[in-house]
């Protein structure tokens, strides 16, 4: 970047298009700073009609006031794949796929690390306790893996979605009760 003679230190912006001219519609008068502003009051509003292709995701909002673990599980082409895991902080998302979706059901187990816990289904696929990417979802228990129910979530074909995981969605982990106290011994 070089610096004008005049010592003082200018952005790229200011040689930008806008820039100019809004400079020219300030020599023009009040008139033509009113066109300039018009114009871009009205170019504002249609940018953020059109989203670019990166805000197209698959993301995840931990409604709860615990952390939570996530594992994620997708068809990739015709193998099944899991992925984990993401650790999501209290009240806050995360994006866990980026681009337009190109199934319409993923699936999602999570466990809460803070208050015990998990969001669990049917759909069984495998996991491991460390980061892990496993292809396949068959036969977990025999190549070494954990055999973990996740839930399905239906996208409805949707290019981004964002699932919102609270605590009524989760179940607790049941807690068993102590074993009864032996018999008194004979005297």
């Amino acid at each position: 970047m070089s610096f004008p003679s005049d010592g003082m230190t200018r952005s790229p912006l200011s040689r930008s298009p806008l820039s100019r001219c809004l400079t020219r519609a300030i020599s023009r008068g009040r008139r033509g700073v009113c066109q300039a502003l018009l114009v871009l009051c009205a170019a504002v509003p249609a940018v953020s009609l059109f989203p670019d292709a990166a805000a197209a995701e698959f993301r995840l909002c931990n409604r709860t006031q615990s952390r939570i673990g996530i594992a994620l599980g997708y068809k990739d082409g015709e193998i099944w794949t899991t992925e984990g895991w993401w650790n999501v902080a209290a009240n806050s998302c995360e994006t866990l796929l980026r681009g337009e979706l190109s199934a319409r059901f993923y699936y999602l187990y999570a466990l809460d690390y803070d208050q015990g816990g998990e969001w669990a289904g049917k759909a069984y696929m495998c996991t491991r306790e460390k980061e892990f990417t496993i292809k396949a979802a068959d036969d977990c228990l025999a190549r070494g893996f954990d055999r973990t129910g996740f839930f399905e979530v239906d996208t409805q074909e949707q290019k981004a979605w964002t699932v919102q995981l609270t605590e009524s969605g989760q179940t607790k982990p049941t807690t068993v009760p102590p074993p009864p106290p032996p018999p008194p011994r004979p005297r």
